[in-house]
């Protein structure tokens, strides 16, 4: 069986990883993958952006699966591509994919099927977004409505602040045309955590729950990150919250799709805010999250494969996901500057190395010159697993301290509440 897995980062890494653990033994590919991926999978160079591209070289080499990891080409319509050609792949749909390619519709639809989230406005000129601020305490929460890289979400403080983000993201262009719209939010209180789903279409399978670091600095300060590290399984939610959270947020998803004649077949990612009893949803991606994933697939029992063709065949229902007891810790290691100006180059020393229960993902990575070096803002993902938590954090900034790159830098408190 050939596999096709499309992006470069994390949770890609971890995706062929997981594949590369299955009774099927499947040849891997990835379009265009890291550096790390490349001892997984067979790299081509195709940007993920490039449909006909991938298109061609499933085609000519007779690919069975193509996996799709990032939100940028299933919004642009891959699966409606491939699907029309015969093809086999796992992701929703573009129309399906706008739960993440625009924030003002999923809040459209939050509303529409009274599902628990923050209240919004949307606006699409800059005089009317800024009258609205007088609507709205603060902190605020100011959000492009397109895709941004997980850096569209700006937690403005005062006025000013929100004054500030709005002219740069709707006349400075910040974001290029995802700030056409902006979607203004209550400020929601809290802890945020992640819930993973297989989706297709009829029953919504929500994995092992994860809680997300986004904020660059220890005690979740600073700007927002598309994620510094993570830990699974959630220390908040317990059995009973997730049984809330199934009621409230997963069952009424499934029968709001079915409402709306929405055909979602895939991965939903279920971003929420916990505070005492409240719960509410924060956002919707239709992909796996980053570096969730990387936490998430190391503990999970099955084969990613047979779920996969679950999704296809929307036998979701007969599926009971087994998952390790072990604890898994994620810590990402960054370029200096990250989420903001940073350089690229620099080489990765202490990968070869290795230590027990400990996997380094690959985020972004390249080969040069026959070293590994730091291709991008987030560069490692250093996991580790541990019959606690806190064995698990220790392993994992025991191996992150192993691994050096010019002007690295990590948070120190992944693992701990914040």
């Amino acid at each position: 069986m050939k596999i096709l897995i499309i992006g470069s980062g994390g949770r890609e890494h971890a995706i062929a990883h997981k594949l590369s653990l299955s009774d099927r033994n499947p040849v891997l590919f990835a379009a265009p993958g890291n550096a790390g991926i490349a001892a997984l999978a067979n790299c081509v160079d195709i940007a993920v952006d490039d449909l006909e591209g991938l298109l061609t070289f499933v085609k000519t080499n007779q690919i069975d699966l193509t996996i799709v990891g990032p939100e940028l080409p299933l919004v642009l319509g891959i699966v409606d591509l491939f699907e029309s050609n015969g093809l086999r792949i796992f992701g929703p749909s573009k129309a399906a994919a706008k739960f993440e390619g625009s924030k003002d519709f999923t809040k459209a639809f939050l509303m529409r099927h009274g599902i628990p989230t923050a209240h919004s406005e949307t606006h699409v000129a800059l005089n009317t977004a800024l009258e609205a601020l007088e609507r709205f305490d603060y902190p605020v929460v100011i959000k492009a409505d397109g895709l941004a890289a997980g850096k569209g979400v700006i937690i403005a403080e005062d006025y000013q602040t929100a004054k500030h983000a709005l002219s740069e993201i709707m006349d400075g262009r910040i974001f290029g045309n995802s700030g056409d719209k902006v979607v203004l939010e209550t400020f929601l209180k809290g802890i945020e955590a992640s819930i993973l789903c297989f989706v297709d279409g009829d029953t919504i399978l929500p994995m092992s729950p994860a809680q997300d670091y986004k904020k660059i600095y220890d005690g979740d300060l600073g700007l927002n990150t598309g994620g510094m590290g993570a830990y699974s399984p959630s220390l908040i939610i317990t059995d009973d919250v997730m049984k809330t959270i199934q009621k409230d947020l997963l069952d009424p998803f499934i029968k709001g799709i079915k409402a709306d004649h929405i055909d979602f077949k895939g991965i939903l990612f279920v971003g929420i805010m916990i505070d005492g009893d409240a719960i509410n949803v924060i956002e919707y991606n239709v992909r796996l999250g980053d570096p969730e994933t990387e936490v998430t697939l190391i503990r999970l029992e099955n084969d990613l494969i047979d779920i996969i063709e679950a999704v296809e065949s929307k036998t979701l229902d007969q599926v009971s996901l087994r998952w390790s007891q072990d604890h898994a810790v994620c810590v990402i290691m960054a370029s200096g500057g990250y989420p903001e100006a940073y350089s690229k180059g620099c080489v990765i020393e202490g990968l070869g190395s290795q230590m027990d229960h400990t996997i380094v993902y690959h985020c972004g990575t390249r080969f040069f010159e026959g070293d590994t070096v730091t291709n991008g803002g987030r560069v490692l993902g250093v996991t580790a697993t541990g019959p606690t938590l806190d064995a698990a954090r220790k392993l994992a900034y025991e191996r992150t301290s192993e691994l050096t790159f010019n002007n690295a830098f990590y948070r120190r408190d992944i693992g701990t509440m914040v």
